[in-house]
């Protein structure tokens, strides 16, 4: 039975906070954590490309041969002599070469031994005063005291003077990483430029236009698609030199189809709208209904489609590289240093380790952000 509320009592109503569309997508993106993790990742990444370098005493063509291939962690050796002192050394397995370090981690320089004797495969080596010998008949190399028993190893040690190690040419691997990453994010920024100015307008009027219009932008579009951008790429070396050029003319000249392709889509459907008809209708010119009615309401799987694109900029890049069509040295880019890392893979993985992570962390990065920015953009997930 229904009854009336006593007037002194009070009704206590809830009610959910309004928001607007873009405080809703930005709550539901930071709701989404590994989003979130994403985009600290990529944040971390340009800061690291762009100021990292300047903190390093190193370049990233600096060569010192005497140090080349050191791995950034390694297996160290104590020896102590008569008056306390104690001398650190590892053994590069690879090489058959020793470096002395400090108590730190810091590698000092390679430790010259005397004559080596090819036929019993050993290097006899002196050591705060000890005689130490570097056999390496079988393998794993060992290192044998005076009386001959092998010597055993005082702990790992991270390279604190090379944090990633050496390549073959004794250059810092993290530097040349760092600049990789510069070249990698220039790729990709110029990529999302064409795709913004490019495709998006480009899409945007034959979507509008429709008719003949569409049908003659898109077979350019068609056209431009099916050249296969290695060739595309080694068509440009013939007038460019190789290098970065060529790679972020061929990316720009042609990675804004699939942006086209999907503007023009989102165009066609949102044209039929009643404000289109509207704005139309007061004389709105093309550009700006285009401008100020279309494209912003389609700017969602606009923003989704640039990150998408953005990984696979970087993995073009890289390719290229890979296949000696990118830069050229003594740049660095994750391409150069994963083709140069492959040549050495089985002695010195670290050296391919590197730029493989990296590539492969910063696409997931992206698609991450991508995925989230696409649940967070997309009214239907709306609460």
């Amino acid at each position: 039975m229904w009854e009336k509320l006593p007037q002194d009592e009070a009704v206590a109503v809830k009610s959910a906070p309004s928001l607007t569309y873009w405080q809703d997508a930005r709550r539901r993106l930071w709701a989404n954590k590994p989003a979130v993790v994403s985009i600290g990742f990529i944040i971390l990444l340009i800061l690291g490309a762009i100021f990292g370098p300047f903190f390093s005493p190193y370049s990233y063509s600096d060569q010192n041969l005497k140090l080349a291939n050191i791995p950034p962690a390694f297996d160290t050796y104590a020896v102590t002599d008569g008056e306390g002192n104690t001398t650190r050394f590892f053994l590069n397995a690879s090489n058959f070469n020793l470096y002395e370090v400090d108590a730190s981690g810091h590698v000092l320089g390679i430790m010259r031994g005397e004559r080596k004797d090819m036929l019993k495969k050993q290097q006899p080596f002196e050591i705060a005063g000890q005689a130490i010998t570097l056999d390496y008949a079988k393998l794993p190399a060992r290192i044998l005291s005076a009386d001959g028993t092998e010597l055993r190893t005082s702990g790992w040690s991270w390279n604190m003077t090379y944090l990633f190690g050496t390549d073959q040419l004794g250059r810092d691997v993290l530097v040349r990483q760092l600049f990789g990453a510069r070249i990698s994010l220039t790729v990709a920024f110029v990529a999302t430029l064409v795709n913004f100015f490019i495709g998006i307008f480009y899409g945007g009027i034959a979507g509008y236009m429709g008719g003949k219009t569409d049908a003659i932008m898109m077979r350019i579009v068609e056209i431009i698609s099916t050249v296969p951008l290695t060739l595309y790429v080694v068509l440009l070396m013939v007038v460019f030199d190789s290098g970065l050029l060529s790679i972020i003319i061929a990316i720009g000249s042609v990675f804004w189809v699939d942006m086209a392709r999907i503007v023009r889509g989102q165009i066609l459907s949102l044209k039929q709208q009643d404000y289109v008809a509207a704005a139309r209708t007061m004389g709105a010119s093309t550009p700006r209904i285009l401008t100020r009615h279309l494209l912003p309401n389609a700017i969602g799987p606009i923003i989704i489609t640039l990150t998408m694109l953005i990984p696979s900029a970087i993995f073009i890049e890289s390719f290229m590289s890979f296949i000696g069509l990118g830069v050229t040295p003594p740049l660095a880019s994750w391409g150069t240093l994963t083709s140069e890392a492959v040549e050495t893979l089985r002695a010195y993985p670290h050296q391919l380790f590197f730029p493989a992570a990296a590539i492969s962390l910063t696409m997931f990065a992206f698609n991450f952000l991508g995925d989230g920015l696409r649940d967070a953009l997309d009214p239907r997930f709306r609460k």
